[in-house]
C-alpha cells in the first residue's frame, strides 16, 4: 500500500482535475446559445453536488491530518466513487 501522504496528494490532484472539468462544463452550458437539455442540466447539478461532498470530505481529511486516514478513508472513497460515476454519466 502506498504511503498515506502520496495517496492524499493523488486525491488532491484528482479533485483539482475534476473541479476544472466541472468548471468547463458549467461554462459551456452557460455560454451555449441553445438551451442544454433538462436531463443534461440535471446530471450536471448532480455532479456539482457530488463534487461539493468530495471537496468537503477531502477538507475534513486535510484538517485532521494524514494520521487520521483510517477514520476518513471510507467517506472519501465513497465520495470519490460517487463523483467518478457522476462524471462518467455525463457526455463529454
Amino acid at each position: 500500500m502506498e504511503p498515506v501522504k502520496s495517496h492524499v496528494e493523488k486525491l488532491e490532484t484528482q479533485l483539482r482535475t475534476w473541479g476544472m472539468r466541472l468548471d468547463e462544463m458549467v461554462a459551456r452550458v452557460a455560454s451555449a446559445r441553445t438551451q442544454a437539455s433538462g436531463d443534461y442540466r440535471k446530471r450536471l447539478d448532480e455532479v456539482k453536488a457530488k463534487y461539493k461532498v468530495a471537496e468537503m470530505r477531502f477538507g475534513e481529511l486535510r484538517k485532521a491530518g494524514n494520521g487520521k486516514w483510517e477514520i476518513f478513508q471510507g467517506g472519501i472513497e465513497s465520495a470519490w466513487n460517487d463523483l467518478d460515476m457522476a462524471f462518467r454519466k455525463l457526455p463529454n
